[in-house]
């Protein structure tokens, strides 16, 4: 029994002995990943909704809006061309005119299985009452489409996260505002 205790304590000290030689693994390397990736977490951009983030910060002030809450400028421009910036991913709404950010919005876009599409679009027909031909006829107050499929973007319920078909949803009386100041052929980049 003796033996078989000093057989076992020869065997483990070796183990042990042994494992410390070798020293450690060498880690695998994780892959680089190209700058622009790491500052823009999104799938597809051309950087306008980071951009637009950073003139709606220069503008508004720190942007701590809650679901339905949006921001406009007083002294937005009266003319100039508009165009249209959708952040998926932060769920936000940007509008220019003149090339000036003069609103920002929170917004609800499409929930899982039914996306908002991402990329660059013209709204090519405008409702003040819009009417989905697609869900029972559900209203789509200051209605702007811009995709062949019925997407558009109109007044709507905020519950702070993606819940729509497919529409981007916006407060009432900025989806009013937006409505103001775009036309057909407005300029409407998505991206997220």
């Amino acid at each position: 029994m003796t033996m078989f205790r000093n057989l076992a304590a020869a065997a483990v000290t070796a183990a042990l002995l042994a494992g410390c030689s070798t020293g450690p693994r060498p880690v695998a390397q994780a892959p680089q990943v190209p700058a622009a990736a790491q500052e823009l977490p999104y799938r597809w951009t051309h950087g306008n909704a980071p951009k637009a983030y950073k003139d709606a910060a220069a503008a508004f002030g720190p942007l701590t809006l809650k679901p339905g809450e949006y921001r406009w400028a007083a002294d937005a421009p009266k003319t100039g061309e508009a165009k249209v910036v959708v952040d998926l991913l932060q769920q936000r709404f940007y509008v220019y005119r003149a090339d000036r950010l003069v609103g920002v919005s929170t917004i609800s876009s499409g929930k899982k299985g039914k996306e908002t599409p991402l990329g660059l679009w013209k709204v090519f027909r405008k409702q003040v009452k819009g009417f989905s031909r697609k869900y029972d006829n559900a209203p789509m107050p200051y209605m702007q489409m811009y995709d062949e499929k019925g997407i558009a973007f109109h007044a709507g319920k905020i519950p702070g996260y993606p819940a729509s078909h497919g529409c981007v949803r916006l407060p009432l009386e900025f989806a009013k505002n937006v409505f103001g100041v775009t036309k057909v052929g407005t300029e409407v980049i998505i991206e997220g």
